[in-house]
């Protein structure tokens, strides 16, 4: 029996979200666990998996449409279902077929506009089930011999931005442009020409300058990260451990054949070692209560082209440590392909950012709500360390985490520090 896929809610308070591809096409099977279509979040890129096996009969919007969350998408079918007349189904099921396409005429070109006229916007088609229906796309401002296909958030943005959509090179389903195309074009717009003559510029005139068009992901990370600081009460506690064990396990670890370990991953299995060991830490402030959870979820950072996403690594403190090294590389792929989940962006008490591998010595990071904390690591460094009271070289890593002091007091964290430092110096507790 058909039914209407309906825009999900791809996150708590979401009211909508962009149809990013159709990875299957229309009248296509597909089965249990396929992904029928990408949407696209401030956040990531999230691919709607079917439930049951099926067939894709009709798309009932564009992709690069923004389509609000309950609004119809698409008309599935059971297996080998081939409805005669789809529209009178959608119509029975509440909803409408997306308009077709002007035909074209060979014999009889439209007129051109009049040159005072100027391009008209996109009508919005028929609600569909009382939502308000994403909008059909515009007609071309100036007559071409071939239609220029592309989304109207799209079009929006080249309209805005002064550009002129049938210039912008599309990487859509069959060329159709989408916001990624103009964003692109507008950057490459607003980039300075190149200098006439060769001789070499001794300084950069002032107001000389580029702008970047915010992603969806950057102003997410911007719009969670302000309200952290505004209405997350921050404190920092700092520390510093020796890293020779903790370097000899991991070499240890890192036989040939074997997965490979990385000093994260063992840092990442030593934050949820410690969040067993203090369990006042794995909380999270709400409204009514602080909650206490039973397993350790821990979120690791992984910079993306378009921004810094977090996935969660479930119960880490029931995990080994190849488990956690094999989560984390699959979890930073899936996140700079654009094909994370949005469950793999929630949860979580704690978050860990590394900028060890960049030289930096130590660092503090903001809070990611509605973690309690996190733990910036930095590099692993040789310096001078006071052993038996004599100065002889070391190899040390300085942390510091970031808390929420709601849920946790100064001295939980500090006890937590203690513990945490004393699993890095003593790296054989952290696999136990």
């Amino acid at each position: 029996m058909a039914t209407l896929l309906r825009m999900p809610e791809p996150a708590a308070g979401a009211t909508s979200a962009v149809v990013s591809e159709w990875p299957i096409a229309e009248n296509s099977p597909y089965s249990v666990n396929a992904a029928i279509v990408v949407i696209e979040t401030e956040k990531a890129s999230i691919e709607i998996e079917a439930e049951s096996d099926g067939v894709l009969l009709k798309r009932l919007v564009a992709a690069g449409t923004e389509v609000d969350v309950g609004a119809p998408i698409a008309l599935l079918g059971a297996p080998g279902e081939r409805p005669e007349n789809v529209e009178a189904l959608l119509a029975e099921l509440g909803a409408t077929a997306p308009p077709a396409p002007p035909a074209t005429s060979s014999a009889q070109p439209a007129a051109p506009p009049a040159p005072s006229a100027a391009a008209s916007p996109a009508q919005p088609a028929a609600a569909l089930n009382g939502q308000a229906a994403p909008v059909t796309e515009e007609p071309p401002a100036e007559s071409t011999s071939a239609r220029v296909f592309a989304s109207p958030l799209a079009r929006r943005l080249a309209r805005q931005g002064g550009l002129a959509i049938d210039q912008i090179a599309g990487t859509g389903p069959g060329g159709r442009i989408l916001r990624r195309d103009v964003e692109e074009a507008l950057a490459r717009a607003s980039r300075p020409a190149p200098t006439p003559t060769p001789a070499p510029v001794t300084a950069t005139p002032s107001g000389e300058y580029e702008d970047i068009p915010h992603s969806r992901i950057r102003r997410a990370i911007a719009t969670r990260l302000v309200a952290s600081k505004q209405t997350t009460p921050h404190f920092y506690v700092r520390g510093t451990a020796r890293a020779e064990q903790l370097l000899a396990v991991r070499a240890q670890l890192n036989q040939p054949g074997s997965p490979k370990i990385s000093v994260n991953d063992l840092v990442v299995k030593a934050v949820a070692r410690a969040h067993r060991l203090v369990p006042e830490m794995n909380t999270i402030w709400t409204p009514d209560a602080v909650r206490r959870f039973t397993h350790v979820d821990v979120a690791v950072a992984v910079a993306t082209d378009t921004g810094l996403v977090t996935p969660v690594l479930r119960a880490v403190d029931t995990m080994p440590i190849t488990a956690v090294a094999e989560t984390t590389r699959r979890h930073a792929e899936s996140a700079r392909t654009g094909r994370l989940r949005q469950n793999d962006l929630e949860g979580g008490t704690v978050s860990v950012t590394n900028l060890g591998m960049y030289g930096t010595e130590e660092f503090t990071a903001i809070i990611n709500p509605p973690h309690s904390s996190i733990l910036s690591v930095g590099a692993a460094r040789t310096e001078p360390v006071v052993e038996n009271g004599t100065v002889v070289a070391g190899t040390t890593i300085r942390f510091v985490l970031s808390v929420d002091h709601r849920p946790i007091d100064g001295t939980v964290a500090a006890r937590w520090m203690a513990e945490f430092l004393a699993l890095i110096e003593n790296p054989v507790r952290i696999l136990a």
